[in-house]
């Protein structure tokens, strides 16, 4: 059993089951071994998943983005996104634990630059991707929670029920879009989202002396 066939087994389960199913005894069940055999590799789960998620940042091609502050912050936040909307494990990791894979900063590092660059200054900027980061974290948790509840449902899920049951009388705006409410809230309108952000965001935060909103 090699560190690199590890790292493969856990890599499976953690993609196929979610964080929370992943300890050295489901991975040795995985790999035919005993949990003891393990530790000559690695020293516990934590250091697993740094070198699962150091693996994975490694693997991350840095493009050219725009040379635009603005269009390079939207760029960059779309591509954190949606690489880990494919990779929703590293979320529950990032949000649960006090990890982080120092080969993934590059992002964090790239979208203060932008703000720094649009004319904030670097504490104005550190809210501003922290202000994106909780977006898209919040965003991706609430869809694949979403998901699993849909799935696991034999018909419609509370929430539906719920709206459907609505009054015109206490609640016309959210009765007028009843029949509607499932396929609104399945759409995918990250990128939208993220692009209104960032404008608010670069607009609303306070500017420096001489720089104007309308840059």
């Amino acid at each position: 059993m090699s560190l690199e066939a590890i790292i493969a087994a856990a890599d499976h389960i953690l993609q196929s089951e979610g964080s929370e199913k992943l300890s050295m005894r489901r991975l040795a069940t995985e790999l035919n071994s005993a949990p003891m055999a393990l530790y000559y590799h690695v020293r516990d789960k934590d250091e697993l998943l740094l070198l699962l998620m150091e693996m994975q940042a490694a693997r991350i091609p840095r493009p050219d983005f725009p040379d635009d502050p603005r269009d390079r912050l939207v760029a960059v936040a779309i591509m954190l996104y949606e690489l880990l909307a494919e990779r929703l494990w590293i979320v529950e990791v990032l949000t649960g634990d006090d990890l982080i894979a120092p080969s993934a900063l590059w992002f964090v590092d790239e979208m203060i630059g932008s703000a720094v660059e649009y004319g904030h200054s670097p504490e104005q900027a550190v809210y501003i991707y922290r202000t994106i980061w909780y977006y898209i974290v919040g965003d991706l948790i609430v869809r694949a929670n979403g998901k699993r509840r849909r799935s696991r449902a034999a018909g419609p899920v509370h929430q539906d029920q719920v709206i459907s049951s609505l009054n015109n009388g206490t609640h016309p705006r959210l009765t007028a879009v009843a029949e509607r409410w499932a396929e609104l809230n399945a759409r995918d309108t990250h990128r939208q989202g993220l692009e209104a952000i960032v404008d608010g965001l670069l607009r609303s935060a306070p500017l420096p002396e001489g720089i104007t909103a309308d840059r």
